[in-house]
């Protein structure tokens, strides 16, 4: 055969050829991450869990093209501990930040310092909470603090930087600046994304004032739970939206108003408004001012119930507005991955630090391991990976992150980590999983909304809580007949087998994590030790 007419022949097999060599070389590329997590986004504020109060499509895209958790929850319902224990891969109790003011242990080794040593980049942009040079970062720009809705500052390795505009915009623009400016293409990448939003105050965007102050929303079944069965949920806690909801702080209410009202409980919203310069507080009075006005006309005529829906209605305009501006921002970041061809080989979470509570037994905040803060949103997508539009129902925590992302990028966990990685559950090897129970423990008392120290674990069906320190107190639910959790049957006699049952488990589950007695006493001495406890 004439060599010209042989070179044709075999060419579509060449490129046949490199085609699947390039198909390998791509499947066996370490993936890239990244790791979008908001700060209180209550699950029920998600479209693909609940469409009720919110759509929210550019979050439950990932859910379309990967998988949504329904029984995500956490180790620890508060900002700060949260993130430590995605950090870590280890349970407060190990890495030592148990609440909001105990310092972190900076000689934890985290998941990102692991990942830096392995050969990826990595970046860090938004909200962390704690501590002001994160370890395993090639770059990071992070809020002090809690951080500010508008006009924000961010702290970086070359010094702090106050940057005009809106907080969830922001975030994402420097998200996509380093992507597009810093990324190094012969590496794959972590990229932690990281949203104030829709912590407290609720400040949303201006774009969506005209919107989200017009709405009306379904009030929560239990908006007026009275509590029985439940003593240490009640009275203690401070976390009513009726009792403990600012009507100024909160609700955007000014103090020249709420000065002329009968009102025991409101404050100023302080420097959160100062922030704003002259053009977007012009913006804001315009939507807000007729509000309070209108508010301070009804008022004299309100008796608790009526008050109670009214902060229940203008908590969820603005909380609920600030989530908006996460759904674009989100769906900013999945676009610019699929313009740049990286979707295919990139692992995207979309988490919260912890769920909340929109109004369920009375409630905002979080805290509790009642279900609605207990819970946390979990959308996975991975191409070729994960099957889309799939549910899973295993228990899972914020505790699997750290070693599902170290097999994912094939490094291996360090021997304390004590997570599970989800990779099995993500290729759908649902027979490697046989985690039954999930433990919790909440320390943060004395302190802000008054919740009562206690541990706890959760199975499919049912939850075991002890409340501990000033009280002794026990809770059993029964979730599958109870998901409200209103009913409280540990001293019911058809449940006494439970119960002992729950308590053997419990004590399991205990040693397994390696907290005791022993250890939260400690605590309890550090308390003291900084004046916490008298």
């Amino acid at each position: 055969m004439n060599l010209k007419y042989l070179t044709l022949a075999l060419l579509p097999i060449i490129f046949a050829s490199c085609r699947e060599e390039s198909k390998s070389r791509q499947s066996t590329k370490r993936p890239n991450i990244v790791f979008i997590m908001s700060d209180d986004h209550a699950y029920q504020a998600i479209s693909a869990y609940d469409d009720k109060l919110i759509q929210t499509p550019n979050i439950d895209r990932i859910a379309k093209e990967g998988m949504l958790f329904n029984n995500a929850t956490v180790t620890n319902s508060i900002c700060a501990p949260s993130r430590a224990v995605i950090l870590t891969g280890k349970h407060s109790h190990l890495n030592g930040k148990i609440d909001n003011r105990m310092p972190f242990d900076t000689t934890n080794v985290t998941f990102p310092q692991l990942l830096q040593k392995a050969g990826y980049q990595t970046a860090m942009f938004g909200k962390l909470h704690f501590g002001n040079n994160p370890k395993g970062f090639d770059e990071f720009k992070i809020l002090p603090g809690q951080g500010d809705y508008y006009n924000p500052k961010f702290i970086t390795q070359t010094g702090d930087t106050t940057i005009t505009g809106y907080v969830t915009d922001i975030i994402t623009d420097l998200t996509i600046d380093w992507m597009e400016k810093r990324r190094n293409p012969a590496k794959p990448f972590l990229l932690m994304y990281l949203h104030k939003a829709p912590h407290r105050t609720w400040m949303p965007a201006e774009r969506h004032y005209p919107e989200f102050t017009k709405k009306s929303y379904p009030l929560p079944e239990t908006l007026f739970d009275d509590y029985t069965t439940r003593n240490a949920a009640s009275p203690s806690a401070e976390m009513g939206i009726l009792k403990h909801m600012q009507i100024s702080y909160d609700l955007k209410v000014p103090d020249r108003i709420a000065n002329t009202l009968d009102i025991k409980n409101w404050n100023q919203i302080g420097n959160r408004i100062g922030r704003l310069n002259a053009d977007q507080r012009a913006a804001w009075d315009v939507v807000y001012n007729p509000i309070a006005e209108d508010f301070a006309e009804k008022f004299p005529n309100m008796n608790d119930s009526l008050l109670t829906v009214w902060k229940y209605q203008r908590y969820m305009q603005d909380y609920l507005g600030t989530i908006a501006a996460v759904d674009e921002n989100v769906g900013r970041l999945l676009n610019y991955l699929d313009k740049k061809d990286l979707s295919e080989n990139t692992l995207v979470v979309y988490t919260s630090d912890q769920g909340f509570y929109l109004g369920e037994h009375g409630w905002f905040d979080k805290r509790f391991m009642y279900n609605e803060s207990f819970k946390t949103p979990l959308l996975i997508k991975w191409p070729n990976v994960i099957t889309p539009n799939t549910t899973e129902e295993e228990m899972v925590q914020n505790l699997d992150f750290a070693q599902t992302f170290l097999e994912v990028a094939g490094v291996n966990p360090p021997s304390d980590m004590q997570g599970e990685s989800l990779v099995p559950l993500l290729k759908g090897e649902k027979e490697a999983w046989d985690r039954d129970a999930v433990y919790y423990h909440y320390y943060e008392y004395p302190g802000e909304h008054a919740v009562k120290r206690h541990y706890g674990i959760s199975t499919k069906e049912f939850k075991l809580i002890h409340f501990y320190h000033d009280v002794d107190e026990w809770e059993l639910y029964d979730r599958l007949k109870d998901p409200n959790e209103i009913r409280n049957v540990y001293e019911e006699p058809e449940y006494a087998e439970t119960v002992e049952a729950m308590k053997e488990k419990l004590e399991e589950v205990r040693k397994k994590y390696k907290d005791s007695d022993e250890l939260s006493n400690g605590y309890i001495e550090l308390y003291k030790e900084n004046g916490w406890i008298k």
